[in-house]
């Protein structure tokens, strides 16, 4: 019965991805070695195989491997040389490993430093079925709106993306279209339609490429939205607010011109798994994007807590997957999260994990070590949201010492004039809310940072977005008082304001 269930629900979430295997339930799990490179890899996965597991993905950048087993297979590997931690990523099993996909696995397929943008193929990927998780949580159907003409962008308004525009003459400081074009933006999200009329120009095919099951994919559309999955349309309308093209149609991005990186994470079976999180983090940082944004929260546990086993084990692999990319020059960009809760408080969660096929959630009671992944990292820039009058969105997370700064996610409520105006797929536009759509914002003023700092690190870029967001806090740019922006718990340093 239970791999019964597990077909139908990959049936129904798209094109089957694993292999059939002997009437047997698998784990997908990542084995990471004390030695954090690539003969640590080796290790990790040298003890995985002896241990009964197979190897689908080698992460040598972090010296780790995706493994799939049945039985103790967690618990043998621990107890071998040389291991860190071994921890499933999933707890509802699968009939088998993925199968074989000629060209996925390889971390160094496209090209290293980006290339020349332009969308592959010329079809619309669909303007039905498109559903989304809603910014974190709301899974349902999408309603799409006419062509906004780039009018009404309350949040670039407020993010002083409309002062000194790219390119302009009289850009008051803002860098050249030649300069944002150096610079690369990877989305890791539920894919990126590249099709669309607003990101055709901006989505860079040779730094694009799928983690939908923990391995790279840079096939041809592999990073595109797969419609018969909710929630697809996201990682589109997050690309928009990023980096659509300032042409008169439309929405336009913070940062107009600069390149993206879209990277698919989101699977068949509508998850953001740790091993996919940790793929689309390092292709990332090996094709040299300078901003990587992240409007998702790691699946199946919604804050994994050290004490257990498992989920400190994808701590420790997301973990080093992000001090990667930082040390490549990265800023790593993460949404805070739509629970309405203090990240810094003991609370709840309710939802997880939420890859089970049956039966209810477990109600968790957790502590303040228990953390989202990968926003409360060490040197994540995580992101509340705030509405149209500046204040704190009802519905973000919020936590002194645990959030950095704020941007524009809008009221859910607030239809076009109050959410978020952005692209959806199909050449269409949706409005939605959410940590999601701020999250986005910051990621762009990264991208201006970066175009105007060229050559700067990871630590120096993330300085430059926080000091304009306090900057522009100490001259009065968000309100005062009760949950403004002398409430950092709610805001952080401040509301974000693109850098000039």
């Amino acid at each position: 019965m239970l791999l019964a269930m597990l077909l139908t629900a990959l049936v129904l979430g798209g094109a089957v991805p694993y292999a059939s295997g002997p009437g047997r339930a698998y784990l997908s799990y990542l084995v990471l070695a004390r030695q954090d490179d690539a003969a640590g890899a080796a290790l990790a996965g040298a003890q995985s195989r002896a241990a009964g597991g197979q190897v689908v993905q080698e992460y040598p950048q972090i010296g780790a491997v995706l493994a799939y087993a049945t039985g103790g297979f967690a618990d043998r590997v621990r107890a071998r040389p040389g291991i860190a931690a071994v921890g499933a990523t999933r707890t509802a099993p699968v009939v088998g490993p993925p199968r074989a996909v000629d060209g996925a696995g390889d971390f160094a397929a496209g090209d290293a430093v980006g290339g020349t943008a332009g969308a592959v193929g010329s079809g619309s990927a669909g303007g039905g079925g498109w559903g989304v998780r809603g910014s974190e949580g709301r899974d349902g159907g999408t309603a799409t709106l006419p062509d906004p003409g780039e009018g009404g962008a309350w949040n670039l308004s407020m993010v002083h993306a409309e002062q000194g525009r790219t390119g302009d003459a009289a850009g008051g400081g803002a860098p050249g279209a030649e300069a944002m074009r150096k610079v690369l933006v990877a989305v890791l999200d539920s894919g990126v339609d590249d099709t669309h009329p607003d990101l055709r120009a901006a989505v860079d095919p040779k730094a694009s490429a799928s983690c939908a099951d923990g391995r790279p994919d840079a096939r041809a559309g592999a990073w595109r939205p797969d419609p018969g999955v909710t929630e697809s349309g996201h990682g589109t309308h997050v690309a928009g607010i990023i980096g659509a093209a300032r042409d008169g149609q439309g929405v336009t991005g913070v940062a107009p011109g600069v390149r993206i990186a879209a990277v698919r994470l989101l699977g068949p079976l509508g998850q953001y798994y740790a091993e996919n999180i940790v793929c689309g983090m390092l292709w990332a940082a090996d094709h040299g994007a300078k901003a990587v944004n992240d409007s998702y929260f790691a699946d199946p546990w919604k804050y994994n807590c050290p004490e257990d086993r498992d989920q400190a084990a994808l701590i420790a692999a997301v973990g080093r997957a992000v001090a990667y990319a930082q040390r490549k020059g990265a800023v790593v960009v993460a949404s805070a999260g739509n629970d309405g809760q203090d990240l810094g408080a003991a609370r709840t969660d309710g939802r997880s994990p939420n890859d089970r096929v049956s039966g209810p959630p477990l109600t968790r009671h957790l502590g303040t070590e228990c953390i989202r992944l990968p926003g409360e990292l060490p040197g994540v820039l995580t992101v509340t949201a705030v509405n149209r009058d500046g204040r704190p969105s009802s519905y973000t997370n919020y936590g002194r010492g645990r959030v950095s700064l704020a941007a524009p996610g809008g009221d859910p409520d607030g239809g076009p004039q109050g959410a978020i105006v952005s692209d959806w797929p199909g050449g269409q536009y949706a409005a939605l809310a959410g940590t999601s759509m701020a999250a986005a914002h910051v990621t762009g003023a990264v991208a201006v940072a970066a175009a105007l700092h060229p050559g700067a690190g990871s630590g120096e870029l993330a300085g430059v977005v926080v000091g304009a967001a306090a900057a522009g806090a100490a001259a009065g740019g968000c309100p005062v008082g009760a949950r403004g922006c002398g409430d950092r718990q709610y805001v952080g340093v401040g509301v974000v304001v693109v850098p000039r």
